[in-house]
């Protein structure tokens, strides 16, 4: 016999697999099978796991299997990351322009020609200074240069009306301290606030619930705290002889926050000058609070 012959008889071999009950030996199922087919079979099982392989590696078993995988995820948390830092950048650098503004309104340098010019912008951050340690500030080329991009036309009567019949009927303001109103508001004087008269050392207290966001000495309102409310609103407190709160604290309407003085070039006598800001803009106090 050949080899050849030899070869196809071992591969025509066929084999018969039986399947029987133990009970009584009855044959359930048979399956004739040869060498061949036995080789296509795990020909054909092999190339399916391969195929069920390759789909897991590139989905479910991605991050175990494929080297390219970690790589993707590390460049996507990337990409987010950066856009979140580009939209946390724009929102701190609106806020510094915000605080800015604000600050320039506390300084009390409105301007001779507009009730809303602001005035030199006081550092938040510098340490408090006595009246006896007093010092000139002088605008640089700098300051003057953004007092001058936040200069704007006063407001006309028509927007004022609009500012002042503003409702904040949900908000219950407290007032700020017991005393006689001896200066009303008047945008055509660029008085933005009232002048309270009280009793020696008087507390001040805050007129509703919210954040100090300046607690510090300028040289023409002395001793200023400023408190930020919710809908955009803002009181300050100006000419105190003592502040008790400091940036970054939080305060309760009717907390004391302050003692009534006599400090800073533009008092006249011991007062508190409170003012009320919306969105930017004055408002008459006597409109929202009633000072007994």
């Amino acid at each position: 016999m050949s080899l050849n012959q030899k070869i196809r008889n071992w591969i025509d071999n066929k084999y018969l697999f039986v399947i029987r009950r133990e009970e009584d030996f009855s044959v359930i199922t048979s399956l004739s099978i040869n060498k061949f087919r036995v080789g296509l079979i795990l020909f054909f099982t092999l190339v399916c796991f391969f195929i069920l392989s390759l789909v897991l590696s590139k989905t479910l078993l991605a991050s175990w299997f494929d080297p390219a995988y970690q790589e993707t995820e590390n460049m996507k948390q990337i990409y987010t990351l950066s856009q979140a830092v580009d939209s946390l950048m724009l929102e701190v650098e609106a806020k510094d322009l915000y605080v800015s503004n604000i600050q320039r309104i506390i300084s009390g340098d409105y301007g001779s020609d507009s009730s809303s010019t602001m005035g030199a912008a006081v550092d938040a951050g510098q340490a408090r200074h006595s009246p006896s340690s007093e010092e000139l500030y002088q605008k640089g080329e700098a300051t003057q240069s953004i007092i001058d991009e936040f200069q704007a036309s006063p407001p006309d009567e028509a927007s004022y009306q609009r500012l002042s019949s503003t409702s904040f009927t949900e908000t219950y303001f407290f007032s700020p301290i017991k005393g006689v109103v001896t200066g009303s508001f008047d945008l055509a004087k660029d008085h933005l606030g009232v002048d309270l008269v009280a009793e020696e050392n008087e507390p001040v207290k805050a007129v509703a619930e919210g954040t100090v966001f300046f607690s510090s000495w300028t040289l023409e309102t002395g001793y200023v705290i400023a408190i930020q409310h919710s809908n955009e609103l803002i009181s300050i407190y100006k000419h105190n002889s003592v502040l008790l709160k400091t940036i970054g604290e939080s305060v309760s309407g009717g907390e004391v926050i302050s003692v009534v003085g006599n400090t800073g070039e533009q008092t006249t006598g011991q007062h508190l000058h409170f003012e009320l800001w919306y969105k930017g803009n004055p408002l008459n106090p006597q409109e929202f609070i009633t000072f007994d």
